[in-house]
């Protein structure tokens, strides 16, 4: 879709599974399986999306997904399902993987950087995208690169390390102008260095939540996240990010959203909701 100048493309690299009581915190299962019917495993349906931005001047990659090198054990234990990758849906589009110029990373947890790097083989890993930048917060690369017994499990040094390697990594210091109409905000809350990513084009503007709010089914301010380290950053951060996207009538895109992929915060009967725009595709 076109946002302003800029076009928008939604891409999935499959789906995958999660705790459906970790997925929605302290809200009781009652309520939140109304919205999000578990399986038998109480495991909830998510998307694996990822957003590439053609600028004009720039292809630029919001996320790179869950990859494919998790071992079969977690595949099963994720119920991770791709129809096609990420990279299937760029070679789609006839993007190869030396067309992209940015990678911004929300944060490092290996759903959302899968593709970050593949390997080079001999044993070794190399960046996916060779002649990119790839974006993160340096308080993010300093939570990885020195996890806690809690965060450990979420990070996998082959995902970013490389980058640093090849030269390809630039850190940056809260918000930031990434080039032009591109800008990373820090949403902490999740992360130590989570962010999202603004979108701004002949006076429209989209919002890449990431985290902050992984799923249409997550709009409302408490609904968040036990995987949040910062449970309390996470909850003002949303709220005034979603009042502004709501006041200001930003374009949002769900990272975790399986079948609502984009679309616009509308205030109905006292209520939010998600006016659709695009939905996910995965054939």
């Amino acid at each position: 879709m076109k946002l302003g100048t800029f076009e928008l493309h939604l891409l999935s690299d499959g789906t995958f599974r999660l705790d459906g009581g970790s997925m929605y915190g302290v809200v009781p299962k009652m309520l939140w399986q109304r919205i999000d019917p578990p399986d038998e495993n109480n495991r909830i349906l998510m998307g694996l999306n990822s957003l590439l931005i053609r600028t004009g001047e720039n292809n630029i990659l919001i996320e790179t997904g869950i990859g494919n090198r998790l071992e079969p054990k977690s595949k099963g234990i994720f119920g991770v399902v791709q129809p096609k990758t990420l990279m299937d849906r760029l070679h789609m589009l006839g993007v190869k993987p030396e067309d992209i110029d940015i990678v911004i990373c929300s944060h490092l947890h290996f759903d959302h950087v899968g593709w970050n790097t593949v390997g080079d083989g001999s044993g070794g890993f190399i960046p996916t995208f060779p002649k990119a930048t790839y974006v993160l917060q340096r308080a993010e690369w300093e939570a990885a690169l020195h996890p806690n017994i809690r965060t450990k499990n979420n990070y996998s040094r082959e995902h970013f390390l490389p980058l640093e390697e090849h030269g390809l990594l630039r850190l940056v210091e809260g918000e930031e102008e990434v080039t032009d109409g591109l800008r990373v905000i820090p949403a902490g809350g999740h992360t130590e260095g989570h962010q999202v990513v603004k979108i701004e084009s002949d006076r429209k503007t989209a919002l890449f939540l990431a985290d902050l709010v992984p799923m249409t089914s997550h709009i409302k301010i408490p609904y968040i996240m036990s995987y949040d380290l910062y449970p309390m950053q996470t909850i003002e951060a949303k709220e005034r990010i979603l009042n502004q996207a709501l006041a200001e009538e930003w374009l949002l895109v769900f990272v975790h959203s399986p079948a609502i992929g984009m679309g616009y915060l509308r205030e109905r009967e006292g209520r939010w909701v998600v006016e659709t725009v695009e939905r996910v595709q995965y054939d």
